[in-house]
């Protein structure tokens, strides 16, 4: 029988090209000089046992001067792809072995390739792998594939959970200059699944929800090795960025899981956070996951409550913003649909949509700005894959006006279906 993750444009592609003077319908805008990064699973055995455990494979598109020059695509080579390298072993717990395959950032003028359960990989902008960061010796947990970039200090913010022992999460911080200068262990009660979490520009907010780490289904079960528990009470965690060793406080909100923040901003004695939730997650296994929507939570950090309201209950996920407005208010945010890129006016809640058609599928869109304007014009980035070509492109919109493309830029192969990326512009 068919494995889903392993079969159509979720499959693993088996070779790592390089190719030159793309060919593009339509017209890349001139303002645009850098790259297109993605990150994706893709199992070079084609037997990963989930869609996120496969091995990670990078998809690069180089852009100037209006003309698309190069695609490549390869694999991280981390220690698990070179070596079979396993997170756990008989000498303990190795932060080195991972499959990179989960998001690809820039930070203090490093490339890196990251997943949740591992140190990071520094890799070129060609995706040469450079090798595993623990920021000079300085880390000493996994780092999530969801760091916030201060878009004013220009410090990067992260954290790493474990599932073996505590502390099951501690927070870090590095400076502009990519060294790690705060890291401090956050008490949770038990190993629950950290994704992503909230950023603004005076707190952290974390998000610790009911899907825990259970050992008989990491030994026996197969899949991801965690859980839905109706018993564990959903919450919010507050961390003054001022006080980053201060208290932590809690806000009790309803059942649910969220993936992906949008983004987050303060108001006066309020934080507002803006995320992709689901009702719930893996209550039995984790090979199907259901739809999630567009909603606002509200802290309201006098009287200690969480007003929960959905935006939108249309289906949809990897949400994003101009990532120069992480932390303030955004007007506008983006998400991906099964057919369609959504853009929000976050003011009001409505949606437009640009629709793909038949058979073609986008993935997350990332933000690419056309000027110096934190919150202004810019373009929207995306693999789209074509079942009827079985092929891809990547396609750039003007955020401003989803009624048809600017430009298509044909791939000499397809791009398997996979997670984050960034558009890291050369100036």
């Amino acid at each position: 029988m068919a494995v889903p993750h392993l079969t159509g444009n979720y499959a693993p592609v088996t070779e790592e090209v390089t190719a030159v003077d793309l060919a593009v319908t339509g017209s890349i805008p001139p303002e645009l000089s850098g790259w297109y990064l993605r990150n994706g699973p893709n199992p070079p055995a084609a037997d990963s046992i989930h869609w996120f455990a496969g091995d990670g494979m990078v998809h690069g598109v180089r852009i100037e001067n209006g003309q698309a020059v190069s695609y490549r695509n390869r694999w991280v080579r981390t220690t698990t792809f070179t070596d079979g390298a396993a997170s756990y072993g008989p000498q303990g717990r190795d932060l080195a072995a991972g499959v990179a395959n989960t998001h690809v950032i820039r930070h203090a003028g490093r490339t890196l390739a990251l997943v949740e359960s591992s140190f990071p990989y520094e890799i070129t902008c060609e995706l040469d792998t450079l090798g595993p960061h623990d920021f000079d010796g300085k880390l000493t947990t996994a780092m999530t594939a969801h760091p916030k970039t201060c878009p004013s200090t220009g410090e990067l913010h992260f954290f790493g959970y474990e599932v073996i022992e505590a502390p099951y999460l501690t927070y870090h911080r590095a400076d502009a200059a990519g060294n790690l200068v705060v890291s401090r262990p956050i008490d949770v009660p038990a190993a629950t699944m950290h994704h992503d979490f909230n950023l603004t520009a005076e707190h952290v907010v974390f998000m610790d929800l009911p899907v825990l780490f259970d050992m008989d289904t990491a030994m026996h079960g197969g899949g991801m090795p965690f859980r839905w528990r109706d018993d564990y009470q959903a919450r919010l965690g507050v961390l003054r960025r001022d006080d980053p060793y201060g208290e932590v406080r809690w806000f009790a909100i309803d059942p649910c899981y969220v993936f992906h923040s949008l983004n987050a901003y303060d108001e006066p004695g309020r934080i507002v956070l803006e995320v992709m939730r689901y009702p719930d997650m893996w209550r039995t296994d984790s090979a199907e996951i259901d739809d999630a929507t567009l909603w606002r939570w509200t802290i309201d950090l006098a009287a200690g409550t969480v007003d929960e309201r959905q935006i939108d209950d249309r289906p949809a996920e990897f949400p994003r913003i101009d990532d120069r407005l992480t932390g303030l208010p955004a007007h506008f945010g983006h998400v991906s649909t099964d057919t369609a890129l959504v853009r929000y006016d976050l003011r009001t809640g409505a949606g437009t949509a640009h629709e793909f058609g038949a058979g073609r599928r986008p993935g997350e869109a990332a933000f690419a700005p056309a000027d110096e304007t934190p919150g202004g014009a810019g373009y929207l980035m995306t693999y789209v894959y074509d079942a009827s070509t079985d092929r891809s492109d990547l396609v750039i919109l003007d955020a401003d006006d989803l009624s048809a493309p600017v430009a298509a830029i044909h791939l000499p192969q397809r791009v398997p279906f996979g997670f984050h990326g960034s558009w890291l512009a050369d100036h």
